[in-house]
């Protein structure tokens, strides 16, 4: 990765992004040394533009930033790195350095969790349940996405909330693993639904239909 230190005088923007929630916390400078330390700690550090030294946030507090990786932008003067923190990121002790909370969209977790499977899929590991799945093949699959949907219905008509939320999070692991099984992945399903919600969509899809009855 290049990144070019001499436009700012040997500093570039560092914006502090939470991997999971997708948060911006905080922003920092680095100068190529912090950028070295940073790789080899994972442990995010910075230049200290006041104190004129490297400062690696959590040293004090314990509240470190743990390195995901890290890109440049563009014109390689801007770095966003994708981190794990480690409690509060300001000094004030708030999670963000605009005084924000630092809450994650529960439904970003279901790309987490596609990502999960895909990685189960590749490793294929023994003992994993996930695996156990793909072993068996896309019928077996697809015959248990069919009973997770049979229980879940159940639990709508003539069970109770928690285990309607219980059989429907059962049925949604089953679909993920389905559709990775076809190739496929949630945030397909996501595209699809985005496109029908298009007023337009519904439209779209008659007209499609009717040029096709023609032919």
């Amino acid at each position: 990765m290049k990144i070019d230190f001499e436009k700012m005088g040997g500093l570039v923007p560092a914006i502090i992004q939470d991997a999971t929630t997708k948060n911006v916390l905080m922003l920092g400078f680095m100068n190529e040394e912090a950028y070295q330390k940073t790789l080899e700690t994972k442990h995010v550090t910075f230049w200290s533009r006041t104190r004129k030294t490297l400062w690696t946030k959590g040293e004090t507090s314990g509240h470190y930033l743990n390195l995901v990786d890290m890109k440049i932008d563009c014109d390689e003067d801007t770095l966003l790195v994708r981190v794990n923190p480690n409690g509060p990121t300001c000094h004030t002790g708030t999670d963000t350095c605009w005084g924000e909370e630092n809450d994650g969209n529960p439904l970003l977790f279901l790309s987490e969790l596609q990502s999960f499977i895909d990685k189960r899929k590749q490793e294929m590991p023994e003992g994993s349940y996930t695996t156990s799945l793909f072993n068996k093949g896309i019928n077996k699959i697809a015959q248990k996405v069919g009973e997770e949907a049979l229980e879940t219905v159940i639990e709508a008509t003539d069970g109770t909330s928690e285990h309607l939320i219980y059989e429907a999070s059962d049925l949604l692991y089953h679909l993920i693993v389905m559709l990775t099984e076809k190739g496929l992945r949630i945030e397909d399903v996501a595209t699809e639904l985005h496109k029908r919600h298009d007023p337009e969509w519904d439209k779209q899809r008659r007209e499609a239909k009717a040029a096709g009855k023609m032919k």
